[in-house]
């Protein structure tokens, strides 16, 4: 079974296609029912009623894609900035790998009524079948996209699972961040950002990662710590750029497509 702990170039994709996670999901009581309806709800609602009022613009890194929207692609981003993204990135079926636990089941509620696509599986409980079936959406020409921390950190820890998503499909790692203007964060293991309605938002995209299909453990081990740094160093200018948001350097932007219009 393949492990995120370390990299097993020995992998086929043949032996990949094969493997399969045997692990039934946990039914639900029904207060647990009663509190997915009740979070993915508030969720939903919170992402629509605020999103709307960020002020939004977009950086890129030199050499980074012109279009960002355009699939496939492997979009990595850390777990704390999921509220933005998740408006940000709206209506555009992204595949989103979510966990199979209680925490997974309600944000795979909140994306899908956002026009996202869940994806099931984890870095510890179905991480072959979740790899399986990201595989085949970027095959079928789908961005896909990781909270890349999830689902249970440690925080700004990226693990390796699209570095070799990226060997098996040779679909380009693009990592980006979205930093807030003084939001609201919550007291949980990936410190989650809640924006305040009307502020600021920066979106920060990394330039393309390629991965060679034939690359071998320490490639892969190298390109997994290219991919931390690169996520590192869109969070760091991210947040120190945020409050410019609006200025000449980082003008608004509506979204219809994100397309690159300057640094």
């Amino acid at each position: 079974m393949l492990r995120h702990e370390r990299y097993n170039s020995g992998v086929s994709g043949t032996v990949l296609e094969d493997a399969r996670d045997s692990t039934p999901e946990q039914p639900y009581t029904l207060r647990q029912r009663l509190a997915l309806w009740l979070i993915s709800w508030a969720g939903f609602l919170a992402i629509r009623l605020i999103g709307p009022s960020l002020r939004f613009a977009l950086s890129y890194e030199e050499g980074a894609p012109d279009n960002i929207e355009t699939p496939p692609v492997i979009g990595p981003f850390w777990h704390r900035c999921v509220f933005p993204a998740a408006y940000a990135w709206r209506h555009l079926q992204f595949r989103v790998l979510t966990s199979r636990s209680f925490d997974g089941e309600y944000i795979a509620r909140i994306i899908e009524r956002l026009g996202f696509v869940a994806v099931r599986g984890s870095s510890s409980r179905g991480a072959v079948s979740g790899l399986l079936a990201q595989r085949r959406e970027i095959e079928r020409g789908f961005t896909v996209a990781f909270t890349i921390d999830g689902p249970r950190g440690p925080c700004y820890v990226a693990k390796p699972g699209p570095v070799l998503l990226a060997k098996l499909t040779g679909a380009p790692i693009t990592p980006f961040y979205i930093a807030l203007e003084d939001p609201w964060v919550l007291n949980t293991w990936d410190r989650l950002m809640i924006p305040r309605p009307f502020s600021r938002a920066l979106m920060r995209v990394a330039i393309n990662l390629h991965v060679p299909s034939q690359t071998g453990d320490e490639g892969l081990a190298r390109f997994h710590q290219e991919m931390q740094a690169a996520l590192e160093r869109v969070r760091k200018f991210a947040e120190e750029n945020v409050r410019h948001v609006g200025s000449k350097r980082f003008p608004l932007y509506q979204r219809k497509m994100f397309v690159k219009k300057g640094s």
